[in-house]
């Protein structure tokens, strides 16, 4: 097998399928899975040596695991980062590389443009611990100057943002988290590693949902987070250690399976996302479109500029607010209504009144989340098909 020195060299699509594979006496050609809690040591030396770190083997499976090792390693490989580590959840991811950052007294300063939950982690529960925050509109960067504080420690954005899609300058955020004695972390979910890249654009951690694309195909949960050896071990390492939200080794050998094809699916999801967007912008009864490479996109130059491509979710604005949405939702057969993305079959929301309806009124106005917008997932289905099918949403608005 190629050593891992030679595997940096490797293409994206040569990484997903062959990084970072250990193998047993038996020489398996798939990723064995370790369903495990624990490991044994042939003396009580060999057991000290290993809590030491003078032997760097395995302990426990909450702290770490052959198969979910070999998931960190490929997923490190791919995004060209010194080192990673798992999560149960990408919240658990979220969470665990902000809060593994700071202390009481330490101030964050967030994108306002957030996933319910990440604005949750950052607006009510880092507070709970002393933590303070500041949300800007993250298209500004302007406001991005102004709210750091000789105490802020964490800068946290996602771009491409949920669900409407914003871009953000990651390279002239991470300038000013710099300058300000800050890091900056990424969520990176929506465009995946595959179409852009956090850490060479400036980012200091990048974080995934796995639960995503990685999976892709609605099976299971996880998280990644990715950073240098020295993030990691300064921010994240002991506390996922001591809090415990490991990734179990059955979802990490799914997850190894499912980044096999990652390449394969995103490219074919973001064909599919390119021609229903531009289908869907012909649509009188369609009021705005909004994907990251349309040149109507208000961030569309800083999109080409950062990006690799526009990925594979879409976000609309259908007549009618709320009851014209649901109408052209309901209508649909093929697309299915559910609140997850990235999969390999074509997912449709309605932001207001799931993911985003905790944040309230006030703040999905402040993001931009209207009453009529709906964020589609693009699949694999065959193209065409999906066009028949939101003609059939269409009409139903009509």
């Amino acid at each position: 097998m190629t050593n891992p020195t030679d595997q940096k060299k490797l293409r994206p699509a040569t990484q997903l399928v062959h990084g970072g594979t250990l193998r047993s006496q038996f020489g398996e050609t798939s990723e064995a899975m370790f369903l495990t809690q624990g490991f044994v040591y042939p003396t009580m030396e060999a057991a000290e040596a290993r809590f030491t770190g003078d032997d760097p083997g395995f302990i426990y499976s909450r702290f770490s695991n052959p198969t979910v090792a070999m998931f960190e390693k490929r997923m490190a490989l791919l995004e060209g980062a010194e080192s990673a580590r798992a999560t149960a959840s990408g919240m658990a991811a979220v969470t665990a590389a902000l809060m593994g950052q700071v202390k009481a007294g330490d101030h964050v300063v967030a994108a306002k443009a957030l996933f319910g939950s990440c604005r949750y982690v950052v607006e009510e529960l880092m507070p709970r611990f002393g933590v303070e925050s500041t949300l800007v509109d993250g298209t500004d960067l302007n406001q991005w100057k102004a709210a750091m504080r000789p105490n802020t420690k964490v800068v946290f954005l996602e771009s491409p943002t949920n669900p409407q899609l914003e871009i953000i300058d990651i390279a002239a955020v991470a300038k000013i988290a710099h300058e300000g004695g800050a890091k900056l972390t990424v969520d990176n979910v929506f465009a995946t590693p595959l179409l852009q890249s956090p850490l060479e654009l400036g980012a200091d951690c990048v974080v995934y949902s796995a639960t995503k694309h990685v999976d892709g195909q609605g099976r299971v949960l996880g998280g990644v987070i990715l950073a240098s050896e020295e993030f990691i071990e300064a921010h994240v390492h002991n506390y996922l250690r001591q809090t415990g939200p490991a990734l179990s080794p059955f979802n990490a050998w799914v997850l190894l399976k499912s980044l096999e094809t990652l390449t394969v699916r995103v490219m074919q999801q973001q064909a599919n996302a390119v021609r229903v967007a531009d289908f869907l912008g012909e649509q009188t009864q369609i009021e705005r479109v909004l994907y990251p490479t349309r040149k109507d996109h208000p961030q569309h130059k800083l999109a080409m500029r950062q990006m690799k491509g526009g990925g594979n979710v879409i976000a609309f604005d259908v007549r009618g607010g709320k009851e014209g949405a649901f109408r052209f939702s309901n209508a649909l057969s093929i697309i299915k209504i559910s609140n997850n993305l990235g999969d390999a079959k074509s997912l449709l929301t309605h932001p207001a009144t799931t993911t985003h309806q905790r944040i309230g009124p006030v703040a999905r106005a402040e993001s931009g989340i209207t009453d009529g917008m709906l964020r589609l997932s693009c699949g694999l289905e065959d193209v065409e098909d999906l066009i028949d099918d939101l003609k059939a949403g269409i009409a139903a608005v009509s």
